[in-house]
């Protein structure tokens, strides 16, 4: 029996979804763009998945623009408003030290441009203080883009609360809602955000599929050139099937948002609690809540996070210990880091993200094998010189 507790790092495809894709490949082929009727077909078939995407989002089908996932959704939102405001004079950008690296490195490379790039500091909470954003934003600020999930921790961000620090001083704010859409009630216009980002992959979509809800009157600087796709704002001919795909993936997300949400913040309580009573030297990371329903990041004294991960794996259980963006590294998750954990504790963090087809005899499972192999690890390690 394999157990999958990784899937913040991507899920399998929905069946129903991956049924519309074969359907779509054999039978919607037409170019979208084409007015006669295999183009129109093609058409329809972008409107309905479009609207699926739009009511995950609490959006209208509109403001949805289709992308290759959440990296292409983020440099989109983050580049393209950028170089739309900077003719303005605004060339001052604010993040956070724990965003993706999707962001992170977008935001990196227009520093390099002449961008003055702020990121913003958390505590050991993880969460994002509303105070630290008014203290750097100024009259000069384009952006402020801050992650409404992280992906490691699975905290939440007071997102409402930073976009309208943002909007006092004419700033746009962008939320990368990779982590949070399909477990979270999402309304981008509750939010107050003008831009958001999602991967349909994280809530059992196809890979290479993804949007980005922008909010009416924003504008963007096309980061292709080429045709007038997307509306004018993403150049090439659409992934018919693919985004079909998508579409069914939000339909089934929204569907089962509620009941799913509490079930698996259910089985991960059950998870993080037999594990910190069973474990010595477990100490969850960040915040108990809020949180997206399905993670929890443990850390364990005097084992590294790598050597547990292959124990687990050859006991049948897949999971992580950060970003799968960051996989092959062996440097400490730079999340962990921003929020001030020692190295040690660091080195010695897993993340567990739980899904659809995980049990209660799973997180058993989990429970009974990570002790004793958390004991074998320790007992073959040298620290501080002793066994």
């Amino acid at each position: 029996m394999r157990i999958y507790l990784d899937h913040n790092a991507t899920t399998p495809l929905d069946p129903l979804a991956a049924d519309r894709m074969t359907q779509a490949m054999r039978e919607v082929w037409g170019n979208a763009s084409s007015v006669h009727h295999f183009g129109q077909q093609a058409k329809a078939a972008l409107d309905e998945a479009r609207g699926a995407v739009a009511s995950l989002l609490g959006a209208d089908a509109s403001e949805i623009v289709f992308t290759a996932g959440g990296t292409e959704s983020d440099n989109l939102a983050i580049r393209g408003a950028a170089e739309a405001l900077e003719p303005g004079g605004r060339r001052h950008l604010i993040t956070t030290a724990i965003e993706h690296e999707a962001v992170l490195n977008t935001m990196k490379a227009l520093a390099k441009h002449g961008w003055r790039v702020t990121t913003l500091a958390v505590d050991a909470s993880g969460i994002v203080s509303p105070d630290r954003l008014r203290e750097a934003i100024t009259d000069n600020t384009a952006l402020v883009s801050v992650m409404h999930a992280n992906n490691e921790i699975g905290t939440v961000q007071p997102i409402a609360a930073l976009a309208a620090i943002a909007h006092e001083r004419g700033a746009l704010f962008h939320t990368d809602a990779v982590q949070s859409a399909g477990k979270l009630a999402l309304d981008v216009h509750a939010l107050g955000v003008d831009m958001a980002s999602i991967a349909g992959h994280k809530f059992y979509g196809p890979k290479g599929t993804g949007a980005l809800w922008l909010r009416r009157g924003v504008r963007l600087v096309p980061p292709t050139s080429g045709g007038k796709q997307e509306r004018n704002r993403r150049a090439g001919t659409e992934n018919v099937p693919a985004l079909a795909g998508l579409g069914v993936a939000a339909a089934v997300a929204k569907q089962r948002l509620a009941t799913e949400g509490e079930r698996l913040t259910a089985l991960r309580d059950r998870l993080e609690t037999g594990i910190l009573r069973s474990v010595p030297g477990s100490e969850r990371n960040g915040a108990a809540q809020p949180r997206v329903p399905n993670t929890t990041n443990i850390s364990i004294a005097r084992v590294e996070s790598e050597s547990l991960l292959i124990g687990l794996d050859l006991a049948g259980i897949a999971v992580s210990s950060g970003s799968a963006c960051s996989s092959g590294t062996l440097e400490p998750s730079h999340v962990l880091k921003a929020m001030g954990l020692t190295h040690g504790r660091t080195l010695g963090s897993i993340r567990f993200s739980l899904g659809a087809s995980n049990t209660q005899a799973d997180i058993d499972r989990v429970i009974e094998v990570l002790p004793p192999l958390v004991e074998k690890l320790r007992s073959l390690t040298t620290v501080g010189g002793r066994k």
